[in-house]
């Protein structure tokens, strides 16, 4: 709970440092229209962003096919908050998705655009932030305009799916607003309870901000403010929350099959040296952006010996903790600045690996504030006691070349193939990269180029299921049967409890005439995911064929009851109404297929046939004219027969 103040008046900051504040009240000022300068700047290098489309890398599934943005009703909407999807546990995020879905349709401009709003919000928040933590105009201008333009952050801005680390970022500095505005304000309560339900707001947007109670108590301490049971016990919801989405968070990874390994899968020395060079990473590529790449995955340790750069992390973070401890006149910033980026990182650091990637740029969103605050710190320094013109010269030529790099990785998102070629260029060993290959190889019906891209991954890494899995669907669309099964038993055993391993490799056997396996799978499946509606659908087909037209029908009302737009079960349980004599409700269905996609030429021609025997011609006509007219060839005929 918010506590009282013992007297009237705002929390200052430490007078430890009178130095520093000394140096304050010389560090020559800006303009006030500084901050709307580095926003005009920041739109303008990435409106490049608004030129790009989806990628296959998580858009389509987030985006083009997730079920959850088809759901146009208040039960769709309460679905969003109630469920896991894709590893994750972001409503928030999702629901934004929903609207630009439901308002924009498959269109990337507005969800770029939204981005790249995203980004400019909070790089005037992180302004406002660096403004309520010192009084230097010149600390709050470069600890923005760093994060605006920084080549690391770009991954989260010009990805539509890392919508989370925008949004979340963008609740997660307001709450620390109101909390720093909590501190100056007597403990206002509104404050408090602001802080704390835009708080909320950024866990529902991504579990990463569980991160926010421990940097609370790092501002408390920052502020000057005595850490006691008064202030402790204010964050205790706070805490509590962070518990509970933190749970969620595992909880959604390990019902994804996304908790792949730990570190100390490496032994404990390499563990810890893997651990800490994930930190070291972080800060070397904010001081020097280079080699860039959608991932970065786990190294390979070659006679228990890791390469050699993962080792040299060492001495680097031993040369930063010196100077948080040596004292100098910005001991106290450096200190803030390096909490504020370990705490902020820590939850990114793969103690309990999820995914493929040690380190990810995305990740730095939020932590690398507290070095751009330590370098605008110095800045601001450097201005009141060394040549300005060469300060801000140097400085100068890193935001250019910052801008240019942020620039040039910008259009690398514009196309998959440009951004899979470039990882593959910088980490021609890494297996990530021809598997992501392979799946924009196989979306775009390049079935040899995707076999050959997956071939190589799983040559690179045996042990990998997903290439596996995706080299056995794309055996399955060549019809290579043979093959496909052999890479669905294989991925079964790579990966056990994989729910679309199960559902495929069922697909497949019935096809071979297996149907008592098919059916097995069907049920592994389901019983692995029961929120799968593919399964269901795959299942209820099963049961159509065997003749079991009430078990179908039960397996198609559940498909569409977990996907109210999933128009192959719509059409499958029409069939099976109209062969049970239900011809309005087969009817029905093939109208809901129509409003789901008006350009299904086969609805029309079946629902067509269905009003015919109705006693409906008119209507049947009407229908088979619209599907002649979207290039059913049938139609033509109907109507050549029936209509007048």
């Amino acid at each position: 709970m918010p506590g009282k103040a013992n007297k009237p008046g705002a929390i200052a900051p430490s007078t430890k440092s009178g130095k520093n504040d000394a140096v304050k009240n010389t560090t020559p000022g800006l303009p006030s229209w500084a901050p709307l300068f580095i926003i005009a700047f920041t739109a303008l290098l990435y409106s490049h962003t608004l030129q790009n489309g989806f990628t296959v890398l998580d858009d389509d599934a987030y985006i083009l096919n997730n079920p959850y943005l088809k759901n146009f009703t208040l039960k769709g909407i309460a679905a969003i908050f109630s469920s896991f999807y894709a590893a994750n546990y972001h409503p928030l995020t999702t629901l934004s998705w929903f609207i630009e879905y439901n308002v924009f349709g498959a269109d990337p401009l507005p969800f770029h655009l939204d981005n790249v709003l995203l980004h400019l919000a909070n790089t005037w928040l992180v302004y406002k932030l660096a403004e309520r933590l010192t009084g230097s105009s010149i600390t709050d201008a470069v600890t923005s305009l760093l994060f605006a333009v920084h080549p690391m952050h770009v991954e989260s801005v010009a990805w539509v799916s890392e919508r989370k680390d925008v949004l979340y970022a963008f609740f997660y500095l307001l709450a620390l607003l109101c909390y720093l505005q909590y501190l100056s304000s007597c403990f206002s309560k509104k404050s408090y309870w602001l802080c704390f339900v835009l708080f909320i707001a950024s866990l529902l947007s991504k579990s990463a901000a569980v991160t926010l109670p421990v940097l609370l108590v790092v501002v408390d301490c920052y502020k000057g403010r005595k850490i006691d049971a008064r202030s402790l016990a204010e964050k205790v919801p706070f805490f509590l929350l962070s518990l509970l989405f933190g749970v969620l968070a595992i909880l959604s990874q390990r019902a994804a099959g996304a908790l792949t390994q730990s570190l100390l899968s490496f032994g404990i020395i390499n563990g810890l040296v893997a651990f800490l060079s994930g930190i070291a990473f972080y800060i070397a590529w904010l001081m020097v952006p280079a080699k860039l790449a959608i991932m970065h995955c786990y190294p390979s340790a070659h006679n228990g010996v890791l390469p050699v750069i993962y080792y040299l992390s060492v001495p680097l973070l031993a040369v930063i903790a010196w100077l948080c401890v040596r004292r100098t006149v910005y001991r106290r910033e450096i200190v803030f600045g390096v909490s504020f980026f370990l705490v902020t990182i820590s939850v990114m650091l793969q103690v309990i690996a999820v995914g493929l990637a040690l380190t990810a740029e995305r990740y730095s969103y939020i932590p690398s504030i507290g070095l751009f605050y330590i370098v605008g710190q110095c800045i601001a320094y450097l201005l009141t006691t060394s040549n300005r013109i060469v300060t801000i010269a140097l400085f100068a030529a890193i935001t250019a070349v910052f801008s240019f790099v942020t620039y040039n990785r910008i259009g690398v998102w514009k196309e998959d193939s440009v951004l899979f070629n470039d990882l593959i260029e910088k980490y021609p060993d890494a297996y990530s990269g021809y598997w992501l290959r392979g799946n924009m190889e196989k979306k775009q019906g390049h079935l040899q180029q995707a076999l050959t891209d997956y071939t190589e991954s799983i040559r690179l890494n045996p042990q990998f299921s997903d290439p596996v899995f995706n080299r056995a669907n794309t055996y399955d669309a060549d019809g290579n049967l043979q093959a496909a099964l052999a890479d669905y038993n294989l991925a079964a055993a790579l990966s056990p409890g994989h729910a679309d391993v199960y559902n495929n490799r069922g697909w497949v056997l019935f096809r071979m005439g297996d149907k008592i396996n098919a059916m097995a799978d069907y049920n592994k499946a389901i019983a692995t995911n029961p929120s799968f509606e593919q399964a269901y659908n795959n299942r209820g087909w099963a049961y159509q064929v065997a003749g079991d037209m009430s078990a179908a029908m039960d397996n198609y009302n559940k498909a569409i009851e977990l996907n109210p737009s999933f128009i192959l079960a719509y059409r499958n349980r029409a069939i099976v109404r109209a062969k049970t004599g239900d011809l309005t409700g087969a009817a029905a269905d093939y109208s809901t297929i129509i409003k789901i996609n008006p350009e299904d030429k086969f609805a029309y021609y079946y629902r067509g046939t269905i009003r015919y025997d109705l006693k409906d011609a008119h209507a049947a006509c009407e229908d088979w004219k619209m599907a002649e007219q979207l290039g059913n060839n049938d139609a033509a005929t109907m109507i050549g027969k029936y209509c007048r």
